[in-house]
């Protein structure tokens, strides 16, 4: 059975997609960029505070659901500039710091909005909330 997931401690959806939606026990986040929930728009402010933003709303949608950070076993982040990526893992460590997910990185020429950065996870819950 697949259930969607929604919280409103991350953005709406900006196209015909789901933030979350989990099966027999897997969540699979959407791609999340550094949108400020309560404004709908990109916040401004350092690639540090974007990655911090994108991070927290995934993190918004895994509580939704039941689950944790812990519960993450894979993330696939893309980057506009890959020379960010030392940036990009210093803000990461702090929310992943003791057996981190599996995770790839990808460099790529443009992202929804023209943000800098976008963040997709995969988590086993072992249930889903509804």
């Amino acid at each position: 059975m697949k259930t969607v997931i929604y919280t409103e401690k991350a953005p709406k959806p900006i196209g015909p997609y789901s933030q979350a939606v989990c099966v027999n026990g897997w969540l699979y986040i959407s791609g999340q960029i550094p949108i400020d929930p309560a404004t709908g728009r990109l916040i401004e402010g350092s690639f540090k505070d974007q990655v911090k933003r994108a991070l927290e709303n995934a993190k918004a949608i895994l509580e939704a659901a039941g689950g944790s950070l812990e519960s993450v076993v894979k993330v696939t982040v893309y980057l506009k500039d890959m020379s960010k990526f030392q940036e990009f893992n210093e803000v990461y460590s702090e929310y992943f710091k003791q057996a981190p997910p599996a995770r790839s990185v990808v460099g790529v020429s443009s992202l929804p909005r023209n943000a800098e950065l976008m963040i997709d996870l995969v988590a086993y819950l072992g249930h889903c909330k509804s």
